[in-house]
């Protein structure tokens, strides 16, 4: 099990970025949660298997139907999430 932090840049606010990927969290077995944050970025912690994890992640970056408004994706380890169950957007 681990857990990331990923920070997207890019027309990534006002798209149905947060919907499209809580959306697409349904179709792996991934824990977390997504956000705008106020520079207009989108940052997520999610947590998930390693595979499922960046399979999750391909799939938003590449895949997706707004993967192209991403131009650039920064993405860290973080300690496992405690406490969190689905996968939700926060305020």
């Amino acid at each position: 099990m681990i857990a990331k932090r990923v920070i997207f840049e890019g027309r990534v606010q006002g798209v149905g970025f947060r919907y499209t990927t809580k959306d697409l969290a349904r179709g792996f077995e991934v824990v977390g949660w997504v956000k705008n944050l106020p520079d207009g970025t989108v940052e997520m912690q999610a947590m998930g298997e390693k595979e499922e994890l960046e399979d999750f992640l391909k799939e938003i970056t590449e895949e997706s139907a707004v993967s192209h408004h991403i131009q650039t994706v920064r993405t860290e380890a973080i300690p496992l999430l405690e406490g969190v169950r689905g996968f939700s957007i926060e305020k």
